[in-house]
């Protein structure tokens, strides 16, 4: 079957509570987020690799506190209005002094108006090399929650998410055959569930196992 012409067509991912898999790698996580009006500080560090799940629960945060989510790098622009902000990324911001001077003062802002205040990024606070000594020691002296490698029933989890996003139904047997032949990432997940998508799409060919393993087998080469 000759190859068809594969559209780029939007994915919304679906990013509510409901959409948000519980597992014994999240749940202690996902339960500090719940109790963010309790937060002793006022704030949290969110953390975790690649495609954890970091900006999903961001938004899940977002939705309970009435939250505004900015990315890092866009603060610089930003003017500050009383409330309770989440601040995705952090450490892409690193070396940019005066990204780093506007992350410092709307984090003095927000905690001194009685707001809250969520922060991203892959790592714990303590090993993001932020230049500002003030901003560093506010980022050191911040909690942090980490979301854990996926477990198999969270794995399969996700890429039925991930499927879902793209308003795909893949055959029942593949979910459990890939899980045990994937990386266990989040991100390899997102990967392989774009490939398949777009495999599918040129070929007209079904999202089983059998296109699954041509997928694998090429990215292992």
């Amino acid at each position: 079957m000759p190859e068809q012409l594969a559209l780029n067509l939007p994915v919304r991912p679906a990013l509510g509570r409901e959409d948000f898999f519980l597992s014994p790698g999240n749940a202690l996580v996902v339960a500090e987020i719940d109790r963010w009006q309790d937060w002793p500080t006022g704030k949290l560090a969110l953390i975790g690799p690649e495609g954890a799940g970091k900006t999903h629960l961001t938004h899940v945060w977002a939705e309970l506190a009435g939250a505004t989510i900015l990315p890092a790098t866009g603060l610089v622009e930003w003017e500050p209005a009383p409330g309770n902000y989440a601040i995705e990324d952090v450490p892409e911001i690193t070396g940019d002094a005066e990204a780093e001077r506007a992350l410092f003062h709307l984090h003095n802002f927000v905690l001194a108006e009685g707001g809250h205040l969520l922060v991203t990024g892959a790592t714990p606070p303590a090993l993001w090399e932020i230049d500002l000594p003030d901003l560093a020691s506010r980022m050191r002296g911040t909690p942090s929650a980490r979301l854990e490698a996926p477990d198999d029933a969270l794995l399969q989890a996700l890429l039925l998410k991930l499927f879902a996003d793209r308003q795909i139904t893949p055959q029942p047997s593949l979910l459990p055959w890939l899980v045990k032949r994937m990386d266990r990432s989040f991100a390899e997940a997102g990967r392989i569930v774009a490939a398949l998508d777009a495999r599918a799409l040129a070929t007209g060919r079904p999202i089983g196992v059998k296109l699954a393993a041509e997928v694998l087998a090429e990215n292992e080469r």
